[in-house]
């Protein structure tokens, strides 16, 4: 997960401000020797399991790493006082990863920056916003960090050494983390379960299963109510896909089939496409699309079919319809989702059940 820094170019994700970017020297820090309130993280359980992991450094080349989060803990508002946070920020919660690196191939590893593959999860697959803090002012007294994460991490590693970062995730307050995950440089995605995997209930999801309303629009862009019954995600194989061309990196991907029942509640003919605005989320934190494929006139995916029947879905009608999706090794559905695109609606959200016996 990428993180914007000042005057930086091309990079993406959120970032702070610390106050002492304005306003002269000592601006919205604490000056040294001035006492300050700290209210102690609270930690989360999670298991501090090392895992194997690969890191390209800045000579192109794949060294071995050794990835352990040793402690998230739950934040204060408090923490942030002397932070200028962004608008979509104010209101969130602060979570601390914590983990340690270490260098096991037999060379050192130059410019390692392992914070920006790490992701702390909702239950519902979203990612927290991973931030960073950034101080312009020199002259400033204080480093502006919340005092519970100031381990910095080194980015040149000796053969044998090890490192520790903390790094901040803002979450909204009605969601918990389940997961904290990293996506490794050689391709798969590593999780770690936090209290359990659960993460409590997640605002908004529903239950697998569970009809829901929603809306899409017909071919002249007129909105159309929908009742939507999802029917299950199951676990594909690559073999399905044998006929399809796909690239090399797709090759390294599990494919996984969501099927979504359409009920036509509205006034307009729809094409069988409503699969289109489907996705699904991770227990690593990724949103992945629906898988396109070209095959005209052939007999698609057989375990998977794109629509039945596939004719108009008149009002009143139902469309069953399956999408394909391709996760990385490692991670897992967590949530599916419906966004029709239609201008003042609101996304649909199930958990996400893989039930593989039909």
């Amino acid at each position: 997960m990428p993180v914007r820094i000042v005057g930086a170019v091309g990079l993406s994700a959120l970032m702070l401000l610390t106050a002492g970017c304005a306003g002269g020297p000592g601006a919205g820090r604490t000056q040294a020797g001035a006492s300050e309130a700290v209210t102690p993280a609270k930690p989360l359980p999670m298991k501090a399991i090392p895992r194997p992991a690969t890191w390209t450094g800045s000579d192109d080349k794949a060294h071995r790493l050794r990835i352990t989060p040793t402690r998230l803990a739950r934040g204060s508002d408090s923490d942030l006082v002397h932070i200028q946070l962004d608008d979509d920020l104010k209101g969130m919660v602060p979570y601390y990863l914590t983990f340690s690196y270490t260098n096991t191939g037999k060379k050192t590893v130059r410019d390692v920056d392992p914070a920006r593959n790490f992701s702390v999860n909702g239950a519902d697959g979203r990612a927290a916003e991973q931030v960073a803090l950034f101080g312009s002012n020199p002259m400033a007294t204080g480093s502006g960090e919340p005092p519970e994460c100031r381990e910095s991490g080194e980015a040149e590693l000796t053969a044998g050494a090890t490192a520790a970062i903390c790094q901040i995730f803002m979450l909204p307050k009605d969601q918990r983390p389940a997961t904290v995950s990293y996506r490794d440089d050689g391709g798969d995605t590593l999780i770690w379960q936090v209290g359990g995997g659960k993460g409590g209930a997640a605002a908004g999801m529903l239950p697998a299963g569970r009809p829901a309303d929603g809306i899409t629009e017909d071919s002249r862009r007129r909105p159309v109510s929908l009742r939507i019954t999802p029917k299950g995600v199951r676990t594909g194989s690559l073999a399905d896909l044998s006929r399809f061309d796909l690239d090399a990196d797709d090759k390294k991907l599990i494919p996984y089939y969501v099927t979504m029942q359409y009920r036509n509640t509205g006034r307009y003919d729809l094409l069988p496409s409503m699969s289109d605005g489907v996705t699904l989320r991770t227990t690593g934190g990724q949103t992945v699309q629906k898988l396109t494929l070209i095959d005209i006139g052939g007999p698609g995916v057989g375990r998977c079919p794109d629509a039945v029947p596939h004719t108009m879905v008149k009002p009143g009608g139902t469309v069953t319809e399956c999408s394909i999706h391709l996760l990385p090794k490692g991670d897992a559905p967590a949530a599916v989702v419906f966004d029709g695109e239609v201008a003042g609606s609101e996304q649909v959200t199930w958990r996400a059940s893989v039930d593989d016996r039909t």
